[in-house]
């Protein structure tokens, strides 16, 4: 099984499909992985997709609320939901 330390460093060098399929390859092994779902979020956050970063931050707090994923997801969740009324008043 390949290392959270070893998939940091894939997502930290943008090898995002080499890191996906480490990711999986953990999740073939323990599908209950909170960790995994994180990283997984993580890489589709770098790939700009919202959805898939939701639904795997969501995945490891439901396995375990005390993921680091539940702090990502709010974090998400306020850019997603940020409005500046400014914008729209010149």
């Amino acid at each position: 099984m390949v290392s959270t330390e070893k998939i940091n460093q894939l997502i930290g060098e943008n090898q995002l499909e080499k890191a996906l399929a480490c990711i999986d390859e953990r999740l073939a092994g323990n599908p209950h992985d909170d960790t995994a779902y994180y990283l997984k979020g993580k890489v589709f956050w770098k790939q700009g997709n919202w959805k898939l970063t939701i639904e795997n931050y969501l995945k490891a707090v439901e396995i375990n609320p005390e993921s680091p994923a539940k702090q990502a997801y709010e974090m998400v969740m306020e850019i997603i939901n940020f409005s500046n009324p400014d914008l729209y008043n010149p």
